[in-house]
Order: C-alpha cells, then structure tokens, then sequence
C-alpha cells in the first residue's frame, strides 16, 4: 500500500462540516490561466501548524477542504485538482463541484481539476499524482500527521488558528498571500463585502439575532448548533444580524458546533431567525414539539430550511464564489424571516 494511501483518514470535525465522495482523475497539464503574480518570493506564511515557505511563483496548484479552489478561480487560477465539494447526507453524491465552480473553470478555459475522494479520509496519493507547486488549504481540517504528509507533497498554506474556523475572508487572503496574490485577494474581499452591502442594503437585521443549525425531525432529542467560528453563522453575522448567545460562547470554546438537548432548549431562547438544512419538514416538526416550539423563532414560524446537500445548501456555507451566486436568494428568505420577527 502506498505511504501516502495510509497516512491519517481526515478528522472527525472536517466530517462533520461536510461529508462527500470523489474519485481521482488524470491531473490537468497545467493550473494557470491568465493570472499573474505580484507577490516577492520566496514568501514565508506562517499558521497553526507551522511555517510553510514558498520559493516561485506557483503555476500548478491543488486544494483540499472546503471552498480554497474557489478562491484559486475567483484570482484566475484553474487547480490542477482540488477535494470533491458536492456532498449529501447519505455519503453518495456524484463526485463533482457546485456550478459558481464549474461556471468559473468553463470561463477560464482550464482543464477539469482532478477530484480528490474524501470519504476515507485525505486522498494523499491522488494528490501527490497532481505534482502541485502548492497545495492550499486555510479552510480545512488537516491535523498535524496529515499536513506533514502533505508537505512532502509541496507546500502547504493551513489554517491560520483552528481547523474550520477560517472565515471567508481570511480563507481568501491567506490562499492568495500563498499564490503571490496577495493585492488580488485583498480586492476580491473588499469587492465582496460591496456586493454584501448592496444586497443588504433594504434589509432589517440590525438588533435581531440568527445562527445556523443542523436538525432532523425524526430525532428531535437535540439540535446542533454551528457557532459564530462556524463559517455559516458567521455569514449570518456578515449579512447584518447578531450572535445568539450560546453561538458566540461556543466559538469562544474552540467549537465549530455545539449540540442542545430539547431539555436546554430556553438556552437557544434569544434566536430570533433560524437557519437550518432541511427539505421542508423541519418547522412544522418543532412547532409541534413542547420544547422546541419555545424558541421565539419557532414560535414566530421565522425559519429557513435550505435543502440538503443541493447547490442552495452549500451555497451558505459562503466561498469566493458562491457569495455573489447566492447572496439575492439568501437575502430575500432572511428578509422574509425577519420580518416575522416579533
């Protein structure tokens, strides 16, 4: 067996956070497509794990975890291979990366990216079949044993202090700093936080409350919580509302979620708006239940279900990309939610 085929399976949190299935494929000839350098190397980046030197320019560049080869395609890069980003409840979706993805490499004209499987863990010999200049990865969950492995591989940017709690920005102007991107990056965030402010610029979240959540209506014993570290809830925070109490003291701990058991439902009693991965059932779930039904946004009927493993789903979960193709859809049901707020 390969060493890089046994080295560590990914944790137990990046599972958590998003769950999918991939093969490899054949590695694409090259990652570059129009995008130039204005960066000095050598270039030192240093994160939780480390130190990771980049001597040139990188030209074929790989990814894992989530929403780092959106970053790569916003700056104008095609990854030679990235980790597969289409996900479901079940483990069984089609390998594959949503459409602000697919639009961007069909624009840029680049070859497919080889897909990484993450099901078993960090595909290691896949990646290393990229021959990536640079791998990045500050949105992700490697541990130590595997960001060693990885850095046999080549260069690898992590994250910058605990695993999945990189937000969309950081996560935009790390990847970039490790590309030579760095005044690149920094304008695609100030050009989406513009893009933000348009879209919220009619809407009435100030002073209401609204976190992010993970429910089933046929095991309503407790509910998770995905806290403000969470890149969800913290996009509601982004969008204008504040943070429930329990969301930020969760964050506070080092937690990206934290689960409630109904008994302790009055400890979710000041979320005005909640968001959660559903199909439609789970409102109607909690209203009937006598615990669940206290919270004033269930009471109030103010949330919002956004699907399960569909492009709507993962969208919320905000990237390079996926923020301007989401923004007006995720905009106007939170409008609608707030306004029911009471």
């Amino acid at each position: 067996m390969s060493r890089f085929r046994s080295a560590a399976a990914l944790t137990a949190a990046a599972a958590l956070l998003l769950t999918g299935c991939a093969s490899s494929g054949s590695a694409p000839e090259s990652s570059a497509s129009g995008a130039a350098g204005d960066g000095a190397f050598p270039i030192t980046i240093t994160h939780a794990l480390g130190e990771t030197t980049i001597k040139a320019q990188p030209e074929r560049v790989a990814t894992v975890g989530w929403s780092n080869q959106d970053v790569a395609l916003a700056l104008g890069i095609v990854p030679v291979g990235t980790d597969t980003q289409v996900w479901n409840w079940t483990g069984d979706a089609d390998p594959g990366l949503y459409e602000w993805s697919q639009d961007k490499i069909d624009e840029l004209g680049g070859d497919e990216p080889a897909l990484f499987t993450t099901s078993a863990g960090t595909d290691f010999e896949a990646i290393a079949d990229t021959t990536p200049d640079v791998i990045l990865a500050a949105q992700s969950g490697l541990d130590e044993e595997s960001y060693a492995t990885l850095s046999e591989i080549a260069p690898v940017v992590a994250y910058p202090d605990v695993a999945w709690f990189t937000s969309w920005r950081d996560t935009i102007t790390l990847n970039a700093e490790g590309l030579g991107l760095k005044a690149e990056g920094e304008q695609l965030v100030a050009d989406l936080e513009a893009q933000i402010a348009d879209a919220t610029a009619d809407s009435d979240f100030a002073g209401k409350t609204a976190a992010f959540f993970s429910i089933s209506p046929a095991d309503l014993s407790s509910v998770s919580l995905y806290t403000s570290g969470d890149a969800r809830t913290a996009f509601l925070g982004d969008l204008g509302f504040d943070m429930p109490q329990a969301a930020s003291e969760g964050a506070e701990s080092g937690s990206f979620y934290e689960d409630f058991s109904a008994e302790n439902a009055d400890r979710l009693s000041d979320v005005d708006v909640l968001v959660t991965y559903g199909d439609g059932s789970v409102l109607a779930a909690l209203q009937a239940d006598p615990l669940w039904s206290t919270i004033p946004a269930v009471k109030n009927g103010a949330v919002i279900e956004v699907g399960m493993g569909d492009a709507y789903s993962a969208a919320v979960s905000p990237t390079a990309l996926s923020i301007p193709w989401v923004l007006e859809r995720y905009v106007g049901d939170l409008d609608a939610a707030a306004a029911k707020v009471q």
